[in-house]
């Protein structure tokens, strides 16, 4: 897919696809782009992937320019889907991953950068919500994430994750500028 990362400034925009689709990549690429452009004190990238086995890679594994720029990442993250065994214990780690995520969600938020970069939303979508998410994207003048929409994941043990993922994803999508599907 060729994209003209030059037309993501100004605007929202969310990458979905499917585990190893490269979105994390591709998010990588337009963070390089914005360091090269001279933007990188005005961006802020959130790291939420789980880095568990191959899922949801890490920004910094695929770019050193994370350390020209606003870096946040949770001590842990923990993949509920991979990680429970049962619906509680995917419950458990998906409501430590929400509160790791606002953690870092109110960081921003005290002192807000131009750009905003997320990497896994969809972490954060298990527990957190749509709104207070919009509120927080509100605060920057481009923002760009990357999200899981698949069938790979889907078991989630009977927790819910994965039906309100798709949910909120979608109602998510509604209000990007542009949604890339990889």
């Amino acid at each position: 897919m060729r994209i003209d990362l030059r037309e993501l400034l100004g605007k929202r925009v969310l990458v979905v696809g499917e585990v190893g689709s490269g979105k994390t990549r591709l998010l990588a690429r337009f963070l390089e782009f914005l360091v090269d452009s001279g933007c990188g004190p005005e961006v802020t990238l959130i790291d939420l992937a789980p880095s568990y086995r191959g899922v949801g890679r890490l920004v910094e594994e695929h770019t050193d320019a994370v350390r020209a720029i606003r870096y946040l990442k949770p001590d842990k993250i923990f993949p509920p889907r991979l990680l429970g065994r049962n619906r509680e214990e995917v419950l458990k780690y998906a409501e430590l991953n929400y509160g790791a995520a606002e953690k870092l969600f109110g960081k921003f938020a005290e002192n807000p950068s131009k750009i905003l970069l997320i990497n896994d939303l969809t972490i954060y979508l298990h527990r957190g919500g749509v709104e207070e998410l919009l509120e927080l994207i509100g605060l920057a003048e481009t923002f760009a994430a990357t999200a899981y929409e698949g069938s790979m994941l889907e078991d989630d043990k009977g927790s819910g994750i994965t039906a309100r993922e798709r949910r909120l994803l979608s109602r998510l999508k509604r209000e990007m500028d542009i949604v890339l599907r990889l």
